[in-house]
């Protein structure tokens, strides 16, 4: 089986995507980020992009966490470099998922320019997450009936007599026939 070597002065383009706890404090997400970077470095490898995306509702649940920090990275390098952040995420206990993916071979490194505050990590400022309740897909629907306590469509649509507030804001009056 070969394997595809790159020419000199050419790496290959990655991206890698990893998701840390909701409850991640900025502490350990700065040391989460400066070991990715001091990884890239170390393995002869350049760092292009860093994104930090926000904390958003996971597709499933893991490690029971809805949410989680996204960041998003892109880099050159080679096969090392990869592996070797992917080591260093594994071993991160604030990172619950990661994902490497290959965008190009054979990028040529003196044409690719980067800006310094497009491979900054910015600093984990996110307010604490709520205890968010999340409503199925039937009871945004309408399809079941809401939780006692919280008012019911009919108790809103008020008694004879009393008025009603329309889609305005203004309060309209019974008519009757």
């Amino acid at each position: 089986m070969s394997r595809m070597v790159t020419a000199q002065g050419r790496q290959r383009e990655y991206e890698t995507i990893y998701i840390m706890r909701p409850d991640i404090d900025a502490e350990s997400a700065e040391k989460v980020g400066g070991r990715v970077s001091e990884v890239v470095d170390r393995e002869k490898g350049r760092l292009t992009k860093v994104e930090l995306w926000g904390r958003r509702r996971l597709a499933y649940d893991i490690a029971k966490h809805r949410r989680g920090i996204y960041v998003y990275l892109k880099y050159l390098g080679d096969g090392k470099v990869v592996s070797e952040v992917e080591r260093n995420l594994r071993l991160s206990d604030g990172v619950l998922k990661y994902q490497t993916v290959l965008l190009r071979n054979n990028v040529e490194v003196e044409n690719v320019t980067v800006a310094a505050e497009d491979v900054k990590f910015e600093r984990v400022e996110l307010p604490p997450a709520e205890d968010e309740r999340e409503d199925s897909r039937e009871r945004q629907l309408g399809l079941i009936e809401p939780e006692r306590g919280a008012p019911r469509h009919h108790e809103l649509e008020g008694e004879p007599g009393e008025s009603e507030e329309t889609e305005g804001g203004e309060a309209a009056e019974d008519e009757e026939s």
